[in-house]
């Protein structure tokens, strides 16, 4: 146990929310979670710090505040550039996330070579490898660039001096969880240091209108490692999807102060880095078997971006007391939701049926809009009948077995005319001016029951 003497400081701060007490506590006053007050000894330090921004201004009317879209720095990928939101923000902090081995440091490095090849100076902070190492990965990746700098340090005091003499354009922090602040004899990645860190790497962003990217652990459960209030002080949070087993990677905006939340951005890993998939609609169904039971597409819509994917369905007698329910890609509770309507609607006994659900090519889908797909490949499987490989089905699904209307369905036939499909089963609410801007068939259903007499064959 630490010992408190005159030159430090004991105080507990919450794991889950990062709130501070003098003592501990139980239960956490913020975030009501139990048993998440950790110890944390902090040392004074002999200057005064400056915790926030300071300005030597009049405040200045919203109108007056000259900006525009120009003042973005845009990447070589235009994968990247769309999740955020057209570019980079100057004075930006963004946080990269996602597991081990997915990706994120090969993304910023190819990034951080391709603007420094415009005479653009970036300074790639490594606190987990050295700068040989680094060096040896560029390498392998067939990168290089004079105007890239690599920096292998950890502490905070250093980092922030090398930014003030070199005043990059750019700057990458690997990873957040191991750079420190000495005046805290907490470890590196303790809820103090990372929230003291990040705040530090926010003031000299604003302060000198320079973007900076940090990259951030995840926990086993796939959150990021530190407190929330990491989260709050970035201005965006992008995550890396995806299974180390597969070539496909998806980043996906999680926060973004800048542009849309709902974008993605899908990358191919290979040999030479990461590549940018412009099309991943053909993508996903490009090994799509056409004449199988328990398959359907649908068109989900990721921020503005529509995207098919093919819905893969598995139901079998069980072998076992208790049925499974394993859902991949898709929400195991909207699972459990479809299967009750199906029960209920459409009159079919799944209680002693294994039931087995898959989004094709490791993307991860949230909208309801998916439930109409997920719905009739079940169907499809359970009576092992083929759904119409030409149909593309669209449809959100009540718990009374009616078919909701989805956003932006113009974009999702768009999408689905331009891959070849012939036939697109919609809400018959959403069929108001449709018939004459598409040359798709349109199967307009209102409940379920219809939906499946118009794509099972």
């Amino acid at each position: 146990m630490p010992i408190k003497t005159k030159k430090h400081k004991i105080q507990y701060s919450c794991q889950s929310c990062g709130a501070i007490s003098p003592r501990w506590i139980g239960r956490c006053y913020e975030c009501n979670s139990w048993n998440s007050f950790i110890e944390e000894v902090v040392q004074p330090s002999t200057t005064q710090k400056n915790a926030g921004q300071k300005s030597n201004g009049a405040p200045i009317s919203l109108s007056e505040i000259s900006f525009s879209q120009k003042d973005r720095i845009s990447v070589n990928s235009q994968e990247f550039n769309r999740v955020l939101g057209g570019g980079i923000v100057p004075g930006s902090v963004i946080l990269i996330g996602g597991d081990p081995g997915i990706g994120k440091s090969t993304l910023m490095l190819q990034e951080a070579v391709n603007l420094a090849s415009q005479k653009f100076p970036i300074l790639y902070v490594t606190g987990e490898e050295s700068a040989q190492q680094t060096k040896l990965r560029a390498q392998r990746l067939g990168l290089d660039s004079e105007f890239l700098f690599v920096l292998a340090e950890t502490d905070l005091n250093n980092v922030c001096d090398a930014i003030k003499k070199l005043n990059p354009g750019l700057v990458i922090v690997d990873s957040i969880q191991t750079v420190f602040q000495p005046a805290y004899e907490s470890s590196p990645g303790s809820i103090s240091q990372v929230r003291e860190c990040t705040l530090e790497f926010s003031n000299i962003a604003k302060k000198k209108n320079i973007a900076i990217f940090l990259i951030g652990h995840v926990t086993k459960e796939g959150f990021l490692a530190g407190p929330k209030v990491l989260e709050h002080m970035v201005d965006v949070v992008l995550h890396f999807e995806g299974d180390r087993d597969h070539f496909y990677r998806i980043l996906r905006s999680i926060k973004n102060r800048f542009g849309s939340t709902r974008e993605i951005a899908v990358f191919e890993m290979t040999e030479s880095g990461l590549k940018e998939v412009t099309n991943p609609s053909a993508l996903f169904l490009a090994q799509r078997k056409k004449n199988i039971s328990g398959s359907s597409v649908i068109c989900t819509l990721e921020g503005t971006r529509p995207l098919l994917v093919e819905i893969q369905a598995l139901a079998t007698a069980t072998n076992y007391g208790l049925p499974q329910r394993t859902a991949t890609g898709i929400e195991a509770k909207r699972l459990s939701l479809l299967l009750a309507v199906i029960e209920k609607r459409v009159g079919l006994g799944l209680g002693s049926y294994d039931v087995f659900v898959n989004a094709a090519g490791g993307v991860r889908i949230d909208e309801p809009s998916a439930d109409l797909g997920i719905l009739v490949s079940i169907v499809s499987s359970f009576k092992d009948q083929v759904v119409n490989p030409q149909a593309v089905i669209i449809g959100e699904v009540g718990l009374g077995g009616e078919i909701r209307a989805v956003p932006q369905i113009g974009k999702r036939i768009d999408e689905a005319s331009k891959l070849g499909f012939k036939t697109a089963v919609i809400p018959k609410v959403n069929m108001q001016g449709l018939e004459d801007s598409c040359s798709l068939k349109f199967i307009s259903v209102d409940n379920v029951e219809e939906a499946m007499e118009g794509v099972l064959l």
